[in-house]
């Protein structure tokens, strides 16, 4: 459903649309398309198809074939092509199909791309898009469900973002795009039939100006709270703010921060709601051995060390490979695990 909301005299009607989240990726995918035309996509099965989870259904018949490229099946060979295409001044977007099929391309990511950049101080810009569905809970086989962010924030070079809704996923595509550097942009596979309100128009378009795109890593505040913060990205924030919600009802109040970039991380933003809480909680469907909460976890130590009343505490995957369907709900973070830590920080 389309709806034009009422604006002053002599302003530019708003137009929302509710949209899934991969609806609203599409929709950033074609506005990036239309407006510049060194953007193209590439990926397998991308454009007849419209790739797995229908993410760039109808762009091909749109853009055509040489904007939207149906790729072979060959990771490495995208994303290699990628790189030269990037050396030539365009803007390539990719698509792999699932998280654990970005493996046979991970010496062109960490070795190459992310290394461009900077070895020629700027001269070479690597405007590179990954978008990569990424996450548990849709009852997949195996290397269908993995978080491997960890793995690539561990690489300088790199930028590492995940959307957590479908307003978010519209707009920070878009500023995706629009970055010097190579993104990972990792898409909640199991969040993409969530719906929320978009604005489409021209006027809430992002600021993609030479700097416009830096809002990417900033972290947003989904929900106020005073008692404790909880730090979520990607597919656990709906779990978060599902959490803040039960809290509330026994009478302890929720900051839930929506972090939205694995790396850059938006420290400043952590810093000053744990300064005012005293307590943090992250959570994210990766492993916690290794995984982003341990660097959060550390910063947040450092700068709010006399402000904390308990250690920071992490919910997260466990140190083990992802496992069959039947049990993938007792491996990945839960409402109750959650929760079991939020009391946890009240026992210090």
């Amino acid at each position: 459903m389309t709806t034009t909301l009422p604006t002053p005299s002599g302003t530019t009607a708003r137009t929302t649309q509710r949209l899934p989240l991969a609806k609203a990726i599409n929709a950033g995918l074609r506005r990036a398309l239309a407006t510049n035309d060194r953007v193209l996509l590439m990926g397998e099965d991308i454009g007849r198809l419209g790739g797995v989870f229908r993410v760039t259904d109808g762009l091909q018949a749109e853009f055509g074939p040489l904007r939207v490229v149906d790729s072979p099946l060959a990771e490495s060979g995208i994303v290699g092509t990628a790189i030269g295409l990037a050396m030539a001044g365009y803007r390539p977007v990719l698509e792999i199909q699932f998280d654990g099929f970005v493996f046979p391309a991970f010496d062109q990511i960490t070795t190459q791309l992310s290394k461009m950049n900077a070895r020629t101080l700027g001269r070479l810009p690597m405007p590179v898009v990954i978008r990569i569905p990424y996450g548990g809970h849709i009852g997949a086989v195996e290397h269908h469900s993995e978080s491997p962010e960890a793995l690539f924030a561990h690489t300088a070079g790199l930028r590492i973002v995940s959307p957590a809704t479908a307003a978010d996923g519209y707009t920070m595509i878009q500023q995706a795009i629009a970055s010097p550097d190579p993104v990972i942009f990792l898409e909640p596979k199991a969040r993409y039939w969530d719906k929320a309100e978009v604005d489409l128009s021209d006027d809430a378009a992002p600021d993609l100006g030479p700097d416009g795109w830096a809002d990417l890593h900033r972290a947003r505040t989904v929900r106020a709270g005073e008692d404790v913060t909880i730090v979520a990205y990607g597919p656990t924030v709906p779990v978060a703010v599902a959490a803040a919600q039960v809290a509330e009802q026994e009478g302890r109040s929720v900051e839930v921060i929506d972090l939205r970039s694995v790396s850059p991380i938006d420290v400043d933003a952590i810093v000053e709601s744990v300064e005012r809480t005293g307590r943090l909680v992250v959570v994210h469907e990766a492993p916690t051995f290794f995984g982003p909460s341990a660097e959060i976890a550390a910063r947040v130590t450092e700068r709010c060390f006399h402000h904390l009343e308990a250690p920071v505490l992490r919910v997260g995957a466990f140190h083990a490979p992802f496992p069959p369907t039947a049990v993938e709900s007792e491996y990945l973070p839960s409402l109750d695990r959650l929760l079991d830590a939020v009391d946890r920080t009240f026992t210090f």
